[in-house]
């Protein structure tokens, strides 16, 4: 038996198979859940329809991947689109992962103080307010002890040059969560994040990822990077059952970097 047997819910923020979402997904359905998916509109120019494809490559062939659908989080239209065709498979759902995060470029190779204003309001809104907006639209068919899961970083709690206008976007995710968690509560909902250590995503890219995979190994308690898989299962044991007593929780799955108040061994051989 399944941890995720009967249950049914959303993944929404799927990019392709390197993404995390995509990785707490495959755990689900290994464990007998069944997954809608939300991908990327395509632009109306857009033949080959390329956001669809990457995630329908990977979705089709999954027996427990029951829909996918577009959703551009900055439209209540879209967002109220999927919540129908959710209830319209499900009835209810049981579980919703969000990983949807987005900055422009110019504004994350900035200097924070040099943020542009419409790019400020552009990332909190995609990347934190699209957190609100999925859970008030799925209120009505969160099944009872229904739970939530929103993915963020480390650089919401400490200053991580290069992340930039992110990571104040991150520190607002970090206080969404426990607000939602607060006003879910009574309805028996859940709402939990992971804040994982650097992995290589579509969106790492943007953020320097390859510079911080070699702090992390080398700073790191257990001296080494995390691995999508890792992040997969800590994220589906927040959304299953067995964490039914933990809510408005922020779980580091970083091999201990968060921990460390000194560059600890990365100092070893520097020594003067």
């Amino acid at each position: 038996m399944g941890l995720f047997d009967g249950k049914k819910g959303l993944i929404l923020g799927v990019a392709n198979d390197h993404s995390i979402a995509w990785a707490v997904a495959q755990q689900i359905m290994s464990e007998g859940g069944e997954c809608g998916f939300s991908h990327l509109p395509d632009r109306p120019d857009d033949e080959r329809q390329r956001n669809r494809r990457r995630v329908a490559k990977i979705t089709d062939d999954c027996e427990q991947a029951s829909f996918l659908v577009p959703m551009d989080v900055s439209k209540d239209e879209d967002i109220k689109a999927v919540m129908a065709q959710a209830k319209d498979k499900f009835g209810t759902i049981d579980f919703l992962l969000h990983s949807i995060a987005f900055a422009n470029l110019d504004d994350l190779r900035r200097d924070t103080v040099e943020t542009s204003r419409d790019g400020f309001k552009m990332a909190m809104e995609i990347s934190v307010y699209s957190l609100l907006a999925v859970c008030n639209a799925a209120r009505s068919i969160f099944s009872e002890n229904a739970s939530v899961l929103t993915m963020t970083y480390f650089g919401g709690e400490k200053a991580v040059p290069g992340y930039n206008v992110m990571g104040i976007c991150k520190a607002a995710l970090d206080a969404s969560v426990r607000y939602l968690a607060y006003d879910l509560g009574p309805q028996g909902v859940r709402v939990n994040a992971v804040s994982a250590g650097p992995v290589k995503t579509l969106a790492g890219r943007g953020a320097g990822v390859e510079d911080m995979l070699l702090l992390y190994e080398k700073m790191a308690p257990l001296n080494r990077n995390i691995t999508h898989e890792e992040v997969g299962k800590s994220g589906s044991f927040l959304l299953s059952s067995a964490a039914n007593g933990v809510t408005g929780e922020i779980l580091h799955v970083d091999a201990g970097y968060n921990i460390m108040g000194s560059p600890g061994r990365l100092l070893e051989g520097h020594a003067s």
